[in-house]
């Protein structure tokens, strides 16, 4: 089968330029309208959890960002997936996700402030508690 003269890959209908969170649910969108797309989000859990299982793997092997930042990469697309199934805009769970650190931290720094306590004089495990009370409060 020869291909036509004025073909386009189906990917590049995809702007690069937008956020790349919207770019990769672009993509996957693409490839989803030719049936290349899991058929719910057990298999898109599951691939989740297959990347992840390979991040593990590469954090024990020294001198190894390259294949870390890949397989970083690949966890994300693949969470990314799962935003998409559940209808879910990436961008603004990672905003909203953002956010609600940046809230949490703060808070949890002022207590340090009421408590005369800098970080670098609290331990981690009582940093943790903080962080446990503001997520209760927060």
């Amino acid at each position: 089968m020869t291909k036509p003269a004025n073909h386009v890959p189906l990917l590049d209908k995809a702007d690069e330029t937008q956020a790349t969170l919207n770019y990769a649910v672009k993509l996957q969108l693409l490839a989803a309208q030719v049936g290349f797309d899991w058929p719910d989000i057990n298999g898109v859990i599951d691939k989740i959890n297959e990347e992840l299982d390979e991040v593990v793997v590469e954090t024990h092997i020294p001198n190894n960002q390259d294949r870390l930042h890949d397989e970083i990469g690949d966890l994300l697309f693949a969470c990314t997936n799962l935003a998409r199934h559940l209808n879910i805009d990436p961008e603004q769970a990672l905003r909203s996700g953002t956010q609600k650190f940046y809230r949490r931290f703060t808070a949890l720094e002022q207590q340090l402030i009421q408590q005369n306590k800098t970080f670098e004089d609290t331990s981690l495990k009582q940093l943790d508690r903080l962080w446990e009370q503001v997520k209760q409060q927060a």
